[in-house]
């Protein structure tokens, strides 16, 4: 008998840098995954959309600015596990160009925009995005988080 296809949500995020260096976090808010924790703009990939459509509509809807496709850099892949145990593939791309100001477009799932130094966190980050920035940080271009330790039972 053969094994199902292994299949697993994607996620689309985007680093937003300004000049200084400093990458944009929205705070999560209302009856949301990770409610009062700060992630970048993103979100999950839609039915035959590619990730890079994907990440420009995110951008758009969550923060109302729009990205030129060629100012659209992918940086990151990270294979993620949730908490709850689910498998998830994380495409994470920056921008360093824009057009418009951000803005909190979604109020019922953002409360706040935050520039942060993404070599120091803030201590109340998605997990999931520590582990991004802290990768991006280091020039790595793929890594996993969340799944046990290779040879942990």
């Amino acid at each position: 008998m053969t094994q199902p296809r292994y299949r697993l949500v994607i996620d689309v995020m985007v680093l937003m840098i300004r000049d200084d260096g400093r990458v944009l976090l929205l705070r999560r808010a209302g009856a949301v995954y990770a409610s009062g924790l700060l992630c970048p703009p993103g979100g999950h990939l839609e039915e035959h959309e590619t990730v890079t459509a994907g990440a420009l509509r995110e951008v758009t809807e969550e923060v109302g600015v729009t990205i030129a496709p060629h100012d659209l850099q992918f940086c990151h892949a990270i294979h993620h596990r949730s908490p709850e145990g689910e498998g998830r593939l994380g495409m994470v791309f920056t921008a360093q160009h824009w057009t418009g100001t951000p803005s909190i477009r979604e109020p019922e799932k953002c409360s706040q925009l935050v520039w942060a130094d993404p070599a120091q966190p803030p201590t109340d980050c998605v997990p999931y995005t520590a582990a991004v920035l802290q990768q991006y940080g280091g020039g790595a271009l793929l890594s996993e988080h969340g799944w046990p330790a290779k040879g942990a039972a």
